[in-house]
């Protein structure tokens, strides 16, 4: 079976949750949101070799919180980067050569077992795989004083976790830093290697504001 490695992306500052903590810190449903994140992907395989990527200034702080909570999962904590760019680059520096990398989100603590393995059996057999949902409801592209509706049908939302094949990931890592790098798939595509997709949960929300912490409340509760 093929080693698999799990990169952690907790590089945020709660800014937009108006938190005096990362959003990644907070509770919910009683238990702080990236220790839920770590356990389903610990569900899913527990042979997984987990990294956080996490700003210097919170490590004690983390390290604190598990001993307080009885946090017993191992992985290992890299810095976090001036941007996402950075923390998963600093990150991948510590993944296993010639494993399966996924690289998710610490505030996406509702994804399934069922859309980790999709990703995984998916990027297994062609390099790289990201999960998507439909766009529910109706698009419309702004601009130069006008509106114009589009085929939602041809959008999808974006999820993660987004796997790749260690040497996929790594040499496009090696390319300089573009704003236009919003998620490991567009860095992935700038580096000339096409990207797969599966399909994700709906469920599997970022939680960025407090109305997305309510939510996930919402749907943990049933």
């Amino acid at each position: 079976m093929i080693q698999k490695t799990l990169i952690v992306v907790a590089g945020g500052t709660g800014s937009r949750m108006g938190s005096k903590i990362p959003k990644q810190f907070l509770l919910l449903a009683g238990k702080p949101v990236m220790m839920r994140t770590l356990e389903i992907f610990h569900e899913y395989d527990n042979d997984i070799y987990m990294i956080v990527g996490l700003p210097d200034e919170y490590t004690g702080y983390w390290e604190e919180l598990c001993r307080k909570e009885g946090f017993g999962l191992k992985h290992s904590v890299t810095p976090a980067g001036e941007t996402r760019f950075h923390t998963v680059r600093n990150a991948l520096a510590e993944t296993l050569p010639g494993s399966l990398v996924a690289i998710h989100d610490a505030v996406r603590p509702l994804v399934s077992t069922a859309t980790i393995h999709r990703c995984f059996e998916k990027a297994l057999l062609t390099g790289a795989a990201i999960p998507c949902v439909n766009v529910p409801e109706s698009l419309r592209r702004t601009g130069q004083g006008r509106s114009q509706a589009v085929d939602r049908s041809t959008y999808k939302l974006v999820q993660t976790p987004q796997i790749f094949h260690h040497d996929i990931i790594t040499k496009a890592y090696r390319q300089e830093y573009e704003k236009s790098f919003t998620d490991d798939a567009g860095v992935v595509e700038r580096d000339g290697h096409g990207v797969s997709v599966v399909e994700g949960n709906r469920e599997n929300i970022k939680i960025t504001t407090p109305q997305d912490l309510a939510c996930a409340e919402a749907l943990l509760s049933g």
